[in-house]
């Protein structure tokens, strides 16, 4: 086989597609073909259907990436025979019948804690004035501004739809872990990555790692299309 040259970008919670465009721009400036999904994060599966929708839509096998609560997603949608291998970006990796919840449920009760208001009408968003600190810490304040003004409501339904068949299981894994992350602890991130078996690599960034770090995120991906075209 040659190299993998199909991407396809999963966001996370709170936000949307349009954080992977500087990882975009480098992937396709390398020749890959690169598809943004754009989940709208009401249950995680619809989540994984909007998912499959993308990946099936391709000419040829692809790496599945996915952002924090994207994790679960490629989780669950990486079994599909299109896929040939997995990216988690400072991303949950959900075992069968986990959810991001029972995640969270085990993370340091002791260290930074999200600043996740309470839940309106079954959804959830991040108090903007703690945006910038918690999520996005090493973004200039006004991206992070932006982002927190641009939040898209989180459903509790996403948070809590449980993974059926881990597509770690059976795919190799690749795992960028966040070292200044304050969203999901990075002792969880090495974790989640020990037990997947992932191929880790590890970047001082904060839970915005895609965006504050496109070259680290890019190369990642890089990694794992090349080893899984072999």
């Amino acid at each position: 086989m040659s190299q993998i040259k199909n991407v396809v970008l999963v966001h996370g919670g709170f936000v949307d597609g349009s954080g992977w465009q500087h990882v975009h721009r480098l992937l396709t400036a390398d020749g890959f073909r690169v598809a943004v999904v754009q989940n709208p994060t009401l249950s995680l599966a619809g989540d994984v259907l909007a998912t499959l929708r993308v990946v099936r839509s391709l000419d040829g096998p692809c790496v599945l990436v996915g952002h924090s609560y994207g994790g679960a997603v490629i989780s669950e949608a990486g079994t599909d025979e299109s896929v040939a291998a997995l990216a988690y970006i400072s991303a949950f990796v959900p075992d069968a019948n986990e959810s991001v919840n029972t995640l969270i449920s085990t993370f340091p009760a002791d260290g930074p804690q999200p600043p996740i208001l309470p839940p309106q009408d079954g959804f959830l968003f991040l108090d903007r004035e703690n945006f910038h600190a918690s999520f996005a810490g090493d973004l200039p304040e006004a991206d992070a501004r932006f982002m927190a003004d641009s939040q898209v409501p989180w459903g509790l339904d996403a948070l809590g739809g449980q993974i059926t068949s881990p597509a770690w299981r059976v795919r190799p894994a690749w795992y960028l872990v966040a070292g200044d992350d304050r969203m999901i602890p990075p002792s969880a991130q090495r974790t989640m990555a020990e037990r997947a078996g992932a191929t880790v690599s590890e970047v001082a960034a904060s839970h915005s790692v895609y965006v504050s770090q496109p070259q680290a995120t890019a190369d990642l991906i890089k990694q794992a299309a090349a080893s899984a075209g072999r």
